[in-house]
């Protein structure tokens, strides 16, 4: 991860008659600093003002909040969290966007660290970190999975995928239920805050997304690395019996059939209905996590 870019902003004086995420100006910018979004970035950017402040709303952008945005692409979602008085630190990877950044992120208290997200050490951030980005969705599962292991984020407030969003918030017996739905009951609760529709983008997307909203409960430990594993060996094909499932993972049957009926589940129950309580207690039963661990 390279080091905060020192480089002071210029003032932009492109179209000052128009917000910066008005079509018209972000198509400015683009044309003025010679730049095409990337694809392969996933570089979508936010051209809707009711979204942009319907997103810092909802994550808790506020005066002194500590906020960690992961590609701030032109900095529109930047200035409107920072407008608000957050302390942001936006991770960016496309060096092409350093001018532009320069100029939209003049005057506000923004610091820009270039790399590779995948790289960042987000255990360094400051306690009471919220996240609050446009994720870029190629990479929003791996993201999201190093949000809820990092002690000092307190929430994740994220443009995903609809499909994505849906998993996320879905609970067991539901159509969306899965590994990632567990992962993230785990590590707290999810909220569906809105949908937003291919337009609000230039480029506009291929799919519809969502903004979904992450808190995670600190208090609790972090999953066991064993359990995580289980259950995502149990989920693997979650409309197949959990049975099935975990005899594909390697599990003797006898010993799979004698757990589930410890648990009080039937032999033919389909993994995703299944509660995390009671597959902790199948994982107890089979020892694969030590009996009795209590899932909230």
């Amino acid at each position: 991860m390279t080091q905060p870019d020192p480089t002071p902003a210029s003032p932009t004086s492109a179209a000052p008659d128009l917000p910066l995420y008005s079509p018209a100006r972000v198509r400015e910018l683009l044309t003025r600093h010679g730049l095409r979004p990337t694809k392969s970035l996933g570089q979508n950017f936010l051209i809707d003002g009711n979204i942009l402040r319907a997103i810092a709303q909802a994550g808790g952008a506020d005066v002194g909040v500590p906020v960690l945005e992961v590609g701030p692409g032109l900095g529109v979602l930047t200035r409107e969290i920072a407008s608000r008085g957050a302390r942001v630190t936006a991770l960016e990877k496309d060096e092409r966007l350093r001018p532009v950044l320069a100029e939209t992120l003049a005057g506000v208290d923004v610091e820009v660290v270039w790399g590779d997200a995948l790289d960042f050490d987000y255990a360094s951030l400051p306690a009471g970190t919220r996240v609050i980005a446009n994720l870029p969705y190629y990479i929003t599962g791996v993201l999201l999975s190093r949000f809820m292991h990092a002690p000092n984020i307190l929430s994740a407030t994220v443009l995903v995928q609809k499909e994505v969003g849906q998993r996320l918030a879905a609970h067991p017996g539901g159509d969306h239920y899965g590994f990632l739905s567990a992962l993230a009951a785990l590590h707290g609760t999810v909220r569906h805050v809105r949908d937003v529709p291919k337009g609000a983008f230039l480029p506009a997307p291929d799919v519809t997304s969502s903004v979904v909203r992450l808190d995670f409960d600190r208090s609790r430990p972090l999953p066991d690395p064993a359990f995580l594993r289980f259950v995502e060996a149990a989920l693997h094909h979650r409309r197949k019996t959990l049975r099935n499932n975990l005899r594909l993972h390697g599990l003797e049957v006898g010993r799979v059939g004698a757990a589930l009926e410890a648990a009080g589940l039937r032999a033919d129950v389909r993994a995703e209905d299944v509660a995390l309580a009671d597959l902790a207690r199948v994982a107890g039963e089979l020892g694969v996590v030590q009996a009795g661990g209590v899932i909230r």
